[in-house]
């Protein structure tokens, strides 16, 4: 199963996400569950990383929320909210074909 984790930095957090950013690739490379992952960005012309998403595939939403949990960014506080939807690829060169 799929889920989107997208998590939202707390106001003036760069240097916070800079600092712990090595330990979070670090931890999702190790972990081996993501298969889609990049920062969201502020809306201006030099735009700055404001949030997290990443796409996950597990075999449960518990295992999703614990990957979510023991995320460095978490632990170090960067993180104002949390939001975990189970999803369903469509489209894109990345997922497996079904049939």
């Amino acid at each position: 199963m799929y889920y989107i984790i997208t998590a939202f930095d707390k106001e003036n957090s760069l240097e916070l996400r800079m600092s712990v950013r090595p330990d979070h690739l670090a931890y999702a490379e190790e972990k081996g569950i993501t298969v889609l992952a990049g920062p969201l960005l502020t809306e201006m012309d030099d735009p700055k990383p404001r949030g997290s998403m990443l796409i996950v595939e597990v075999e449960s939403r518990v295992q999703a929320e614990e990957f979510a949990a023991n995320d460095p960014y978490n632990k170090a506080g960067l993180f104002e909210k949390i939001t975990i939807h189970r999803w369903m690829g469509a489209l894109g060169p990345w997922l497996p074909r079904q049939g």
